[in-house]
């Protein structure tokens, strides 16, 4: 059903820092076929830790018989440089060396990302993107590129994401970076270094993933004491010994730092003008619960992207919801593309608030 494919690009690739990729590639999944037209592209944007194979972290939205349909849709998900699963990253090879870059793979934006799946997307002959959709990292990345280009999107579907990344949400990254640098090993140049640091790291950041009412219908103890055996406490320890089995501390490391780099006002007026430029018809959908991406981000997504309808749903999973709350999603999705008025023919309304 998948084919799972590589980009490669030898060009020299100008990042945002200023400093200089000798070159570059994606792994990157693709399903179904492109339709003889070129108007049934579905661009899937993943989050922090997962990877380009949509269908094993996204199951109950794309697939056979989900949503996106491989049968209807063709769809291609973009593992993001710096992480582990194929594309460009620390644990690489550095060209005109023997060795991996670690520490010195450079610091890439979210931007830089957006321009190297704009390379990908060219060298694939795609042209109008039917749907792009993404949530969290994966959001930050589909509003980048909407506003990059304009016209690249018929619809886009932001969930659970924002405009700039936040002083808290940086906060919260800052605080696991300093996890890993604590960590002894981190300062080796070695595949396995700061991965116990990475461990306490990642339960730092499920409790931003999470909500109160998340913990407290899951991970409550019977007894009233249970010295050192609590849920909650191997619940977290479980949550870091699972990453630490699939992924690596300098990818972890560098794309909180990516995450941070967001702001779509960077080199333009301000975010406000940015948004404001976006042409795509939108359907932002936030979570109640999220304390990491909290709703009023998405308030102001859809107070500024012309046009932008807002869904607010429910979850227990606080910011997590936006991976497993599929029926729902899936819903207002529905609603959102088969809505007359928000058809991508149609001209987009003038009225920012109109659908919020």
């Amino acid at each position: 059903m998948s084919d799972h494919q590589l980009f490669v690009s030898n060009e020299p690739f100008l990042l945002e820092s200023g400093d200089t990729l000798a070159g570059f590639h994606l792994a990157y999944h693709t399903y179904g076929q492109p339709d003889a037209m070129g108007n049934k592209v579905v661009w899937v944007f993943h989050a922090l830790t997962a990877n380009s194979d949509a269908v094993s972290w996204w199951p109950g939205l794309v697939g056979p018989g989900k949503l996106f349909d491989p049968a209807q849709y063709f769809i291609i998900c973009v593992n993001m440089p710096g992480s582990c699963y194929g594309s460009v990253g620390p644990l690489e090879k550095k060209p005109g060396s023997d060795g991996a870059y670690y520490h010195s793979f450079p610091e890439l934006t979210i931007r830089d990302m957006v321009h190297m799946y704009q390379s990908l997307r060219q060298h694939l002959g795609i042209g109008q993107i039917h749907i792009g959709i993404g949530g969290s990292m994966g959001g930050q990345q589909l509003l980048e590129w909407a506003i990059e280009e304009p016209g690249a999107f018929d619809y886009i579907i932001p969930i659970a994401t924002n405009a700039w990344h936040s002083a808290w949400g940086k906060a919260f990254n800052a605080s696991q970076r300093w996890c890993i640098e604590n960590d002894p090993s981190w300062r080796t140049e070695h595949p396995d270094a700061g991965m116990e640091g990475m461990k306490v790291a990642r339960s730092v950041a499920l409790l931003s993933y999470r909500h109160y009412q998340t913990y407290d219908l899951f991970q409550s103890d019977e007894a009233p004491f249970a010295p050192a055996r609590y849920k909650a406490g191997t619940y977290q320890r479980y949550q870091g010994e699972k990453l630490a089995r699939r992924f690596n501390a300098y990818s972890y490391h560098r794309l909180s730092s990516s995450m941070d780099s967001h702001h779509v006002g960077r080199g333009r007026q301000d975010a406000a003008t940015a948004l404001q430029s976006i042409r795509a018809r939108a359907l932002v959908i936030g979570i109640e619960t999220d304390i990491l991406f909290p709703l009023a981000e998405q308030v102001y997504l859809a107070q500024h992207i012309p046009g932008a309808k807002l869904a607010a749903i429910h979850s227990l999973y606080g910011h997590d919801g936006f991976l497993l709350e599929f029926e729902v999603i899936e819903k207002e999705i529905l609603d959102f593309l088969h809505d007359s008025s928000v058809r991508a023919d149609k001209p987009v309304q003038s009225d920012l608030h109109s659908n919020v």
